[in-house]
């Protein structure tokens, strides 16, 4: 039999130290956050400092110079008129934003089937090879590689050389391929591209979770329905960001396109450097608008990107 009262008094004996407990966390966390955020925001200032000054404030330099005239410092909105009046300016963007989309393609393309291969490869030390070979791949650019393109593929370059003595294959005069033109640069910005797509690709495939390929065989699903009718579907987000990742790379690739190209292919880039550097004449409010131009073309490229990347994080679970 049981007092009346006695219940009242046991959920009081629970209750107060549970109330105890409580406030006793309260007051650490109180005390907590103060220390954790000094040492957060100590280990974030250099790095917020570095955007500031090498990124956002070189931005806003730019944005400020796209509207102002170059002789007499007013502002002005020529700059972008002229960007859209002379053909030379539109036909920049237009070759820019085309080599961009086929390397970007043709990459995420290649890249998505030989990092699948490589997701299927039992050997770790195979695996660990090409990882290590895409990782150097993927940050060799620049002078070097155009060097290394122009050894290979130039006009007296060893392929080149080799397949015509061995083979009699005219690459320049009866293919009419040249390594310095445009899908001269496309392979050779495939060449740092594609290493990138298997970097970007490789962590996808290894997110699929082995309960879905479990649970679509046991309903009878073929290994081809399981990759057109589940796999493919949750990756194709993340195939969308690493092609817009891709796309953005290439898009402001500089040093490469100059190196090989010699100015012979009309890309933004380029057209910046010899508007700001005065091959004809020095303008740096053009040369600034078509910076902008470009800003905004990379900014709806990571918009993208960052769209991706959420739906990729719903089925992640993150």
């Amino acid at each position: 039999m049981q007092l009346p009262g006695s219940t009242d008094r046991a959920e009081t004996e629970v209750t107060i130290p549970s109330l105890a407990t409580s406030s006793k966390r309260s007051t650490m966390n109180r005390n907590q956050p103060w220390s954790l955020t000094l040492t957060n925001w100590l280990g974030f200032i250099p790095f917020a400092l570095f955007c500031l000054l090498f990124e956002i404030l070189p931005a806003v330099m730019v944005i400020e110079g796209s509207f102002t005239n170059s002789d007499t410092g007013a502002f002005t909105w020529n700059n972008y008129q002229r960007i859209f009046s002379q053909p030379s300016n539109l036909h920049a963007f237009q070759t820019s934003i085309s080599l961009s989309l086929v390397t970007a393609v043709i990459s995420t393309v290649l890249g998505f089937f030989a990092a699948y291969g490589l997701y299927q490869v039992r050997a770790n030390w195979v695996r660990n090879i090409v990882v290590a070979f895409s990782s150097i791949a993927a940050n060799f650019a620049g002078v070097p590689l155009a060097f290394a393109f122009i050894s290979t593929l130039g006009v007296t370059g060893f392929v080149t050389v080799f397949l015509l003595n061995w083979f009699h294959i005219d690459l320049y005069h009866t293919l009419n391929f040249s390594v310095y033109s445009f899908w001269g640069l496309v392979l050779t910005y495939s060449y740092f591209e594609l290493p990138l797509m298997i970097l970007i690709t490789l962590p996808a495939l290894d997110a699929l979770r082995p309960q879905w390929r479990e649970a679509a065989t046991s309903l009878g699903a073929s290994n081809i329905t399981y990759w057109f009718r589940i796999a493919l579907p949750i990756l194709f987000p993340s195939l969308i960001a690493a092609a817009m990742l891709l796309f953005a790379n290439a898009f402001a690739a500089f040093a490469t396109a100059y190196a090989l190209a010699q100015g012979a292919i009309n890309l933004v880039p380029i057209l910046i450097s010899f508007v700001v550097n005065g091959n004809v004449n020095i303008d740096t409010g053009l040369g600034d608008a078509l910076a902008v131009g470009m800003i905004v073309i990379l900014l709806v490229a990571f918009s993208l990107y960052t769209a991706m990347l959420r739906r990729v994080s719903r089925w992640q679970g993150k």
